[in-house]
């Protein structure tokens, strides 16, 4: 038999925003399927109509169009298995779930909410099961016209999985190796509601899978507890032959390894969960997201195929193409991965530096308009150039370098204290008749003069370099001296120096 082709497919639920921890789902499942030149479907899981949220598929859609992880086919990609919406694809379930009911592998239960509740309490740890089904409203206890008449008097029903009890299910997981459950412990699982004619996750996952011919299930590690049930299914239709291999991933746990990652631990530790800022349309509440916090989407996919895998050597910074590469399945680790935010930031700061000072500029100039400054872009990039490295963020670099652009309007009261001495004023005035006196403004030229000045004179250096960067800075902070005056250039320069030796004399 011919290998099989890699299908995999990422099928999320509009229910709200989309969650980091899917995001990496669907990162590794990108990542798998383009090292074996494979193919990757958007499936959208709407089977839970209550739960429906308008905008959040788009939001999806667009949050990995930010991150670069492409689909191949699927909900508006297109596609030769689709309808790709399960909302869309009623008929198909109905006739599987048919197939079941005629093979005995499944049967219709009329039990009310309140007659479970009842047996609930009746029954310790009550489990609709192979121990307790005989003594439910269903159709394996109801004769056959009883059935028939209820059903057409429009008495809702639901259809339940017959487990057979006590057999050992072997689940085979390529990231955990063999599981085996025995089936006593699973319950007859509902499979289809009368009440909105829709089947639940676990059989219209399963049909799903098997008509797009899926040979991968990468899936999060909550979903382990449900792969022998759908090992069951898949063997009660007949499919075992093409059902396809299962790997489980690690769990995102919080920052102190406590416990599941969840939106409350960003909203209280200062990080966003989600790619993109969330407009709740329900709560009007607004959650923060990567691309508006700041990051670059190369980084957050270099953080997040970190988190729970490793390529087997020290490399930390790798391209979505090194990624592919090196991308296996068995590296990922079983344990749960803590989210170092801490260490997305690194990543933020070190993708900021591989950027070339021209992306950044492009990236910085909706700062500088936002703060009302119209500068060249070769100004731009050349303090991008001197202050990039200071930065994990875009955005800091206003904070960082806006001396740049914007003269002082105070000096800080601390640096003055400290560094403007007795003669700064006199030795100030000085130097920007010197600087002004330049014909030659350029950083290599300034510098030989200043210094030569400064031996000449017989000055302290330190004390001549600290009052002139506080003129033109109005703090003790910043890059080389003359990198900031030869940005400035003349006239800025002097204009700033005297206009400092006016305000503190």
């Amino acid at each position: 038999m011919s290998e099989r082709k890699v299908r995999v497919r990422f099928a999320p639920s509009p229910t709200g925003a989309l969650h980091i921890g899917g995001v990496r789902t669907a990162l590794y499942n990108y990542l798998f399927a383009r090292q074996h030149g494979g193919e990757l479907i958007f499936r959208i899981e709407d089977t839970d109509s209550h739960r429906f949220v308008p905008g959040a598929e788009e939001y999806i859609i667009e949050s990995f169009k930010w991150l670069g992880i492409q689909f191949d086919e699927g909900v508006s990609f297109g596609g030769n298995y689709g309808p790709y919406r399960q909302s869309e694809r009623r008929d198909i379930y109905k006739k599987y779930v048919q197939v079941l009911l005629d093979n005995g592998k499944a049967y219709i239960a009329f039990d009310t909410p309140e007659e479970l509740e009842a047996k609930r309490q009746e029954i310790p740890n009550f489990q609709y099961d192979a121990s307790t089904r005989t003594s439910m409203r269903n159709s394996l206890t109801l004769p056959k016209e009883e059935v028939d008449k209820l059903i057409a008097e429009g008495k809702q029903y639901v259809v339940r999985f017959k487990i057979e009890p006590n057999e050992d299910v072997h689940v085979h997981d390529l990231i955990r190796g063999e599981v085996v459950i025995n089936s006593s412990i699973l319950d007859d699982k509902v499979l289809y509601k009368s009440a909105d004619e829709l089947p639940t996750y676990h059989l219209a996952n399963i049909v799903d899978d098997h008509l797009m011919e899926v040979s991968h299930v990468i899936r999060g590690e909550e979903w382990l507890p449900s792969a022998p049930l759908h090992v069951l299914l898949y063997r009660a239709f007949g499919w075992e032959d093409t059902m396809p291999e299962f790997a489980h991933l690690p769990l995102l746990l919080k920052p102190d390894g406590n416990g599941k990652l969840s939106k409350r631990d960003g909203d209280r530790l200062g990080f966003p969960v989600f790619p993109l800022e969330w407009h709740d349309p329900k709560t009007g509440e607004v959650s923060s997201g990567y691309r508006e916090s700041g990051y670059l989407p190369e980084a957050v996919i270099n953080f997040l195929a970190l988190l729970g895998w490793n390529p087997g050597n020290d490399q930390e910074i790798m391209s979505m193409d090194e990624l592919i590469k090196l991308f296996d399945l068995h590296r990922c680790s079983k344990a749960g991965a803590k989210f170092d935010y801490e260490k997305g930031k690194w990543f933020n700061h070190e993708y900021i530096l591989m950027k070339s000072d021209e992306e950044i500029a492009q990236l910085f100039m909706p700062i500088l308009k936002e703060h009302g400054i119209e500068a060249p872009m070769d100004k731009v990039v050349t303090v991008v150039g001197l202050m990039k490295g200071r930065v994990s963020f875009i955005k800091e670099l206003w904070d960082t370098c806006k001396f740049f652009f914007v003269a002082p309007t105070e000096y800080d009261e601390k640096t003055v204290k400290k560094r403007w001495k007795e003669d700064s004023a006199e030795r100030m005035t000085e130097l920007a008749a010197l600087l002004e006196s330049l014909d030659d403004f350029s950083l290599a030229h300034q510098e030989e003069v200043v210094m030569k000045w400064i031996e000449d004179k017989g000055y302290h250096l330190g004390n001549i370099m600290n009052a002139f960067r506080l003129t033109l800075v109005g703090e003790g902070k910043g890059p080389h001296m003359f990198d900031i005056s030869a940005v400035l250039g003349k006239e800025e320069t002097v204009a700033r120096m005297r206009r400092a030796v006016e305000v503190l004399k």
